[in-house]
Formats: C-alpha cells, sequence, structure tokens
C-alpha cells in the first residue's frame, strides 16, 4: 500500500478553504471516480483502493490518501497531480 501526504499553507477564509477542498475532491472524485463527504472540517473520500481525507486547518489542508495495490504503482504521478492541484486552489489571491 502507498500513502500520499501533503500538506498545504493557506489564508484562506474558512468558506474559501472549504470551497477549494471542494475543487480538490471533485477532481479526484472525477478522475478516480471516489465518493465524497464531509464530516465537519475533514473531507472523506474512497472507492475501492482509494480512501482518504482532506482535513482543513485555520492555517493549512492536510491530505492523506492510502493507495491500495493497483493504483500504488502509481503513487508518484497521482502525488505530483494533486500536489499541484492543491498548491493551485489554495494559492493566496
Amino acid at each position: 500500500m502507498a500513502d500520499i501526504n501533503i500538506v498545504q499553507e493557506h489564508n484562506l477564509a474558512p468558506e474559501q478553504a472549504r470551497a477549494a477542498a471542494q475543487q480538490v475532491a471533485d477532481k479526484l472524485a472525477e478522475q478516480f471516480d471516489l465518493e465524497c463527504r464531509w464530516e465537519g472540517n475533514v473531507l472523506r473520500f474512497e472507492r475501492s483502493g482509494v480512501d482518504g481525507s482532506l482535513t482543513l486547518e485555520p492555517s493549512r489542508a492536510r491530505l492523506q490518501i492510502a493507495l491500495g495495490f493497483l493504483f500504488s504503482a502509481f503513487s508518484s504521478q497521482i502525488e505530483s497531480k494533486v500536489a499541484d492541484k492543491m498548491r493551485t486552489v489554495f494559492a493566496p489571491v
């Protein structure tokens, strides 16, 4: 199993951070056919072979993804794409 952990700093208001997190989740859901749901400030997503969460904190977003065997072969590509998306959506405006 491969794990991806990304921490992205931000200066966004809580509503803006939540909208940014939703953009990341929407992209992940589109690419990997994930089910997503909010639990407070934690956005959880899953499907067979992928399980993760995006936790919103006052000045950072913490993404954790556990990849199963089939997806683990692509972990570096997945991490790169997700990190780029997080940098883009959580960038200061």
